[in-house]
């Protein structure tokens, strides 16, 4: 059998893997690559609701309660969802737990268009949630295995730049098809992108890096050498109840349940305020609600650039992320408290622009630290654990938002701006030295 020592001489042992000579350089940029396109994917399929909600709305009578309701369903089976999906890929492996996770949400986003009232919604966002979860610990587990420390938080923050491309994407194009054949149709098309993905994931992502053919020795060792040996060699998993007594599991679980709500009070709710607010329809909508996810892909791509840069000049790994923490925090409050107080559709844009940002500066390291803290499977066990945290803290948002607003939108960006001093306090004070947890 080939083992690590074997892949990295070089030595020809007759394997299936190895009846295919060629290399592929940067074949773990092709690898995280391929995660952003599905995270696009997935959030195309996400936001496609919150897009087409007034024209839905109007034709099946509906309203913000019940869309309350549906957004709430959505969450609590993608919550449940997250640790379910850490577990799953830790046990199947990144490879096959994609292609489980997308095929399940790209077939409940095509089921979409036979919904009739708010139960059938509820039972298809339900099933979008559950497949849509397994997106983040794969790609948190994915980065472990694929990248060295040092560049981790860029291959996150490529990742992290997916999901604000595909929010920017989803409202113009959604709005489009929804203009040209309607929502049903529009449901059934973008259904049919996570189930042509799987293609190219499968022929690619054949091994881990380990054992991959097309893999050079270069980047090979590359790879390995810049992992702390047990995530080369560590295979199991720490206990739950072991894993719960380190502070450091802590500041990643409440940090992510208060942040996580600021990102899901504008994916989920972002279209609606246009609508309410400022009287958009779906097409002024997808003129409008993109811009400001612009801002979030240029936070993921620089909190995750400069993090790296602080790492090659000598930064400790947990002193730079806490560093970029607090940088996306101290961007992100001022952005929110101006947004509550804009006067037109313009100036919210750019204040939630700058928000975003932040906030992918901030979330993009927070969402690595599984990886600095832990090792192994306790990876994806952990960024599991800490996305079911992230969606309860979600639950508690959407249930207040229509309290909130029935008068003004004052108080949503009141109780975003509230969250982020509670989340950055939580990651800072708890993540401890700058050393990851020994086991």
């Amino acid at each position: 059998m080939k083992n690590r020592s074997s892949a990295d001489s070089g030595t020809d042992i007759a394997t299936p893997l190895d009846e295919r000579k060629e290399e592929v350089g940067g074949l773990r940029w092709w690898i995280i690559g391929l995660i952003a396109i599905a995270t696009i994917i997935n959030y195309i399929d996400r936001n496609a609701l919150a897009v087409m909600w007034p024209g839905i709305a109007q034709d099946l009578e509906l309203g913000k309660e019940q869309y309350a309701v549906v957004v709430s369903v959505f969450m609590v089976a993608y919550g449940l969802s997250q640790s379910l999906s850490g577990g799953l890929f830790d046990r199947v492996g990144t490879r096959m737990g994609f292609v489980i996770s997308i095929a399940l949400w790209s077939v409940a986003a095509a089921l979409h268009a036979v919904a009739r009232g708010l139960g059938s919604f509820a039972l298809f966002r339900a099933l979008l949630g559950l497949g849509e979860a397994g997106n983040w610990p794969g790609a948190t587990k994915s980065n472990a295995e694929w990248f060295p420390v040092r560049e981790r938080a860029f291959a996150q923050g490529l990742f992290n730049s997916g999901a604000s491309l595909g929010a920017v994407i989803s409202a113009p194009l959604i709005a489009y098809f929804y203009e040209i054949i309607g929502w049903r149709a529009t449901f059934l098309l973008i259904g049919a992108l996570g189930l042509l993905w799987i293609i190219p994931w499968w022929i690619i992502n054949k091994a881990t890096p380990d054992k991959h053919p097309w893999l050079s020795k270069a980047e090979r060792a590359h790879i390995l050498d810049g992992q702390s040996p047990e995530v080369v060699q560590g295979d199991v998993a720490l206990p739950l109840k072991k894993m719960l007594k380190y502070k450091q599991a802590w500041a990643v679980i409440l940090s992510r349940f208060c942040l996580d709500p600021v990102w899901w009070l504008f994916i989920s709710w972002l279209p609606i305020y246009l609508h309410d607010e400022f009287g958009f329809d779906i097409k002024q909508i997808g003129t409008f609600a993109w811009f400001p996810y612009v801002g979030a892909a240029i936070g993921s791509l620089g909190g995750g650039w400069l993090v790296g840069r602080l790492i090659k000049s000598g930064w400790p790994v947990i002193k730079a992320r806490k560093f970029c923490i607090t940088l996306g925090g101290l961007i992100m409050l001022p952005a929110l408290i101006a947004s509550a107080f804009v006067h037109s559709p313009e100036e919210a844009m750019i204040a939630i622009f700058v928000a975003l940002l932040g906030f992918q500066v901030a979330i993009g390291n927070i969402q690595t630290l599984p990886s600095d803290f832990f090792s192994g499977k306790s990876v994806g066990t952990l960024a599991g654990i800490s996305g079911t945290s992230a969606v309860l803290g979600v639950l508690v948002t959407t249930w207040l938002v229509p309290v909130l607003t029935q008068d003004s939108y004052v108080p949503f960006f009141g109780m975003a701006a509230l969250l982020v001093p509670l989340g950055v306090g939580a990651a800072l004070l708890l993540s401890g030295s700058s050393k990851p947890v020994i086991r």
